[in-house]
């Protein structure tokens, strides 16, 4: 077994360079390969926004895995363990549990009645023009922080696989994958990214796997032994009980309660997740989606607690924090201990694929939204052809790239579990509120609508940029300011209520009243799918 040295900064190179970027290159021209080839079917707007809805449920089902699974799972989740033990599972649990809330709950009903985006729904019985502008709105600001937190951890990856331990080096790795990124988008569209997706999930699930396997062999299969290594390592027990992270303090209880209502409620707001409900052709089939995407998911998140005190017995928290990449380097410093340079570079490389095909995901879903909801359906008022509303999505995916790239070079060296959940928080009180009101609210008019989705998005980014996420400690994303004074880390404590508040007030308050056969027959259409093929397929 190979010695891990990265506690000096001369000593900051993990495995061999010239062998990572071989690994990647393989991949990126094998996926450049299926991209090019699913593009060649793309001729409608159906075909590029839902990929022709030509996926089966178990397709579709693991390219859900792959788009949910993203950097944060793997990296940030797998670093929070080892560092602080069991508060860090407690974003296993959230995610996990989300899931189930955001499937079970709203999944197939939005499936049933949009078309291809999350503001096809929220419109359906409301005013087309203003409820679309703000759904386009708060979907652009989710896919934004949700890229922060995929083009952080692309930075810190291949960071350490090269030994790049400046912010130059870092910011120049940030803009290779962004540019990769608006490459995947431009050429392939949903169809190339969900391929990507489900080449992504069978490789991380496979990898996390085999090393799963391969440290409980290590220790007998005896989890018990593992715990007790990694306390050992760590020098503390503390890493095995709850209260590392949250609950030392009052407000560090608060933040637990936050951290916990943003994973709960975010993901039935991620619109880069609902939007892949829409590339099955029926209703069953997203039924069939929803039992793989579970399975799935579900055995993933196991594989993070082994993998995650794993990392904490066999390399160590403080070697961890040194690295370049930091928190986030724990699961590929593990493979690196396990298996020397080839491990290393394979999981890194399905790391660095979770990263492009979450990208991927989410810039396609931000360009949809403008290009769908705010050219077609807005400025040219559906007067507008397939081609035309295309172009205009291209065109939108390199702006967001873009933008991604500088918003992920300010994030660099922050949890990217963390600043995931920020994006959970964002989508819980910017979508979910306007979501479950327009689906199970007769009554939900447009003004609650609009009240609830501007209302959650102000709050979440108001305070965000107040808290010590921003400013006011040493790994704040301004080191040098400090004007938080919003003592929380993450705002859905105060954020997710006040938007479903705000959706109760506004309605209550408007003296119109929406049309009660449109809300009729969006109910039948949700609940039983009659008319929804007809409409998805215009």
């Amino acid at each position: 077994m190979l010695p891990l040295t990265t506690t000096t900064q001369a000593e900051t190179q993990v495995g061999e360079p010239w062998l990572n970027i071989t690994i990647f290159g393989l991949f990126v021209a094998i996926t450049m390969v299926i991209v090019l080839r699913a593009s060649r079917n793309n001729k409608t707007a159906a075909d590029y926004y839902a990929a022709g809805r030509s996926f089966t449920g178990g397709q579709n089902g693991t390219a859900i895995a792959g788009d949910y699974l993203s950097a944060a799972s793997f990296l940030g989740i797998c670093g929070a363990i080892a560092i602080n033990g069991y508060d860090g599972f407690m974003y296993s649990i959230g995610f996990l549990v989300a899931w189930l809330v955001a499937l079970l709950l709203v999944a197939e009903l939005l499936r049933n009645t949009g078309k291809f985006t999350m503001a096809d729904v929220l419109s359906f019985r409301l005013k087309q023009r203003p409820v679309r502008i703000a759904a386009a709105t708060t979907t652009l600001a989710v896919c934004f922080f949700y890229l922060l937190a995929q083009m952080a951890g692309a930075g810190g990856l291949v960071s350490l696989l090269l030994g790049i331990d400046d912010r130059l080096g870092q910011s120049i790795v940030i803009v290779v994958v962004g540019a990769l990124m608006i490459l995947y988008v431009l050429v392939g569209g949903m169809k190339g990214t969900t391929w990507v997706q489900i080449i992504k999930a069978c490789l991380l699930i496979a990898g996390a796997f085999i090393m799963t396997i391969w440290v409980l062999a290590m220790y007998g299969f005896n989890l018990s032994a593992l715990l007790g290594d990694a306390a050992a390592t760590a020098g503390t027990t503390d890493i095995l009980n709850p209260g590392m992270q949250y609950g030392a303090s009052e407000t560090s209880k608060f933040d637990f309660i936050s951290l916990a209502l943003a994973l709960v409620l975010g993901t039935a707001g991620l619109p880069h997740v609902l939007m892949r409900f829409y590339t099955v052709p029926t209703a069953k089939e997203a039924r069939k989606s929803v039992v793989w995407a579970i399975w799935l998911i579900g055995a993933f998140y196991l594989f993070t607690l082994v993998l995650g005190y794993g990392a904490g017995a066999l390399i160590g928290p403080d070697v961890i924090e040194a690295a370049p990449g930091g928190v986030n380097s724990a699961a590929p410093l593990l493979a690196f201990e396990l298996g020397g340079p080839l491990l290393l570079g394979l999981i890194s490389a399905v790391a660095f694929a979770t990263i492009l095909a979450v990208v991927a995901g989410l810039t396609i879903t931000a360009a949809a939204s403008f290009a769908h909801d705010i050219y077609a359906n807005v400025v040219r008022k559906g007067q507008v052809d397939a081609d035309g509303e295309v172009k205009v999505a291209r065109r939108t995916v390199v702006v967001i790239g873009i933008l991604s790239i500088l918003g992920g070079i300010g994030a660099q060296g922050q949890n990217i579990a963390f600043l995931v959940a920020l994006a959970f928080a964002v989508a819980a009180s910017a979508n979910l509120p306007t979501i479950i009101y327009s689906l199970f609210w007769k009554k939900f008019s447009t003004q609650g609508a609009i009240w609830s989705m501007y209302g959650g998005l102000a709050a979440a980014l108001f305070l965000i940029a107040f808290s010590p996420v921003v400013s006011g400690t040493e790994t704040s994303m301004i080191p040098g300011a400090d004007f938080a004074w919003f003592p929380l880390k993450n705002p859905g404590i105060i954020s997710i209520p006040l938007a479903f508040f705000l959706g109760w007030l506004g309605t209550v308050l408007d003296k119109r009243v929406e049309d009660p056969a449109k809300q009729a027959e969006m109910e039948v259409r949700s609940l039983t799918g009659v008319g929804a093929e007809k409409a998805v397929d215009h």
